[in-house]
């Protein structure tokens, strides 16, 4: 074997240096070789791995796709039976129609005595158009001391903002309560209302409604706060040109939103203060764990769709099982109201000791020994709501509450303003609370409204007690 001429005229001691330094990089790009098949491996059983979607995790169902159903040329079965729609109670006027003659032998009938065979109502709207109220306030100079002097405008008509009550408490129910914004609320009051007002009008219009909902919201945190438990969630916002994020804190028939530029645990600090709910239900995410004094639940329904993506993934071996086992507890959660405490206690033994069979399990591949992972983890908050009545299994709620919002920003692409941003979390409290207690959105806005005037500030009315 000839040698390099170069090489050639080495010494031995410099061969042996070189041979060395040969042997080093060999030895260096041999563990690069290892961690990029390593690499390699990793990324090609990715590859293997079913998709995320809707219904394996928590992709929002706006991002899934829907496959194509078949058509088919089956005959549609037999419908059902049809309804006519209720009268109106309290109809506004009367239209009582007697028979003057027989429809089939047309005699006269019109002494003989009758009785009501049938009763329609015909509904209309009638023609949309302001209300408007010149009022002239007469004036002239007084005889006595020669002074100008001026009628005094009656109750009501005030000098001052042109609008009433009705409408300044209209403007943001279509705003808020059904996402439309400044531009389409500006078009959709000349059109549909007859009434032109200007973009910079509305925005006056709930700039002057900011206390009255601020205040209102703050009733309801405190109403919150005074409970025993609590639910949490958020989803993201634009305010100018940055994230935020809105908050909805919640339970039984009181919400309370906040918006914020934060997603950390800053933001539910704030919200408590000092106060601290006995339990606590929300996803795992860090910001939401740790604030119940007793016992925290976790969205079960978030976690059946990570246990599904594992069976989607070929784990045969741990998470059917503890799918079994999760729609097990929340068959046992909707029965809670049929069973006593001691059936619910018995219950909640029994799944514990099932969790732990499952937990000896070892997963068949790397998604289910990560949900193996996260159940060990969670494992003391997946059967709080089992024996304490007041706690749900999932966090469905909080999902239902943001819904609104996140269709607002999808619609209205959010604010442009901080006030703003803060003036909808806090009409957003008013309008969910208002639906939980069975007041339709505009009087909840309306009644809210008529707070400024009141000397005493107090909260809307309950109807449920």
């Amino acid at each position: 074997m000839l040698l390099d001429p170069d090489l050639s005229e080495l010494s031995s001691a410099d061969k042996d240096a070189l041979i060395r330094t040969l042997l080093a990089r060999l030895d260096d790009l041999t563990k690069r070789v290892t961690a990029l098949e390593a690499e390699n491996a990793a990324l090609r059983e990715r590859l293997n791995l079913p998709p995320k979607n809707p219904q394996n995790s928590s992709t929002p169902p706006s991002q899934g796709h829907k496959a194509n159903g078949e058509t088919t040329n089956r005959r549609k079965g037999k419908g059902h039976p049809g309804a006519a729609r209720v009268l109106h109670p309290n109809p506004t006027r009367h239209c009582d129609v007697p028979a003057r003659q027989c429809q089939h032998c047309r005699v006269d009938v019109s002494s003989v005595p009758q009785m009501v065979v049938q009763s329609d109502d015909r509904i209309e709207l009638p023609e949309i158009k302001p209300d408007v109220t010149r009022v002239t306030l007469r004036g002239g100079i007084c005889p006595c001391c020669t002074r100008r002097f001026k009628a005094v405008a009656p109750s009501g008509l005030e000098p001052g903002s042109p609008f009433g009550p009705n409408l300044r408490a209209f403007v943001p129910y279509p705003r808020y309560a059904q996402a439309i914004s400044f531009e389409r609320l500006a078009r959709l009051m000349s059109d549909l209302l007859g009434l032109p007002i200007s973009e910079g009008a509305l925005n006056n219009m709930l700039d002057a409604s900011r206390a009255a909902f601020a205040w209102q919201a703050s009733l309801i945190r405190q109403h919150l706060l005074s409970g025993t438990a609590l639910q949490s969630d958020e989803t993201s916002m634009r305010v100018g040109k940055r994230t935020w994020w809105s908050w909805v804190f919640h339970h039984g028939d009181s919400a309370c939103f906040v918006i914020r530029p934060s997603r950390g645990s800053a933001v539910v600090e704030e919200f408590l203060g000092e106060a601290r709910p006995d339990y606590w239900v929300s996803d795992r995410y860090a910001a939401q764990m740790g604030w119940a004094v007793k016992e925290q639940q976790v969205c079960l329904a978030h976690l059946l769709r990570d246990v599904q993506y594992a069976v989607d993934a070929s784990d045969t071996a741990f998470a059917p099982g503890l799918q079994r086992l999760l729609r097990q507890a929340t068959g046992i959660g909707r029965r809670r109201g049929q069973l006593a405490d001691a059936t619910l206690r018995a219950y909640a033994g029994k799944l514990e000791r099932k969790l732990d069979v499952l937990l000896r399990i070892a997963p068949g591949n790397r998604p289910g020994e990560k949900l193996q992972q996260v159940i060990k983890k969670a494992r003391q908050h997946l059967f709080v709501f089992v024996t304490n009545r007041s706690v749900p299994a999932t966090n469905n709620g909080s999902e239902q509450a943001l819904r609104p919002c996140v269709i607002f920003r999808k619609v209205t692409n959010c604010f442009r303003s901080q006030w703003g941003a803060a003036l909808y979390a806090d009409t957003r409290s008013v309008i969910e609370t208002a639906r939980r207690r069975a007041i339709g959105a505009f009087k909840a806005i309306r009644l809210t409204l008529d707070l400024v005037a009141l000397p005493s500030r107090q909260p809307a009315p309950n109807p449920s007690g």
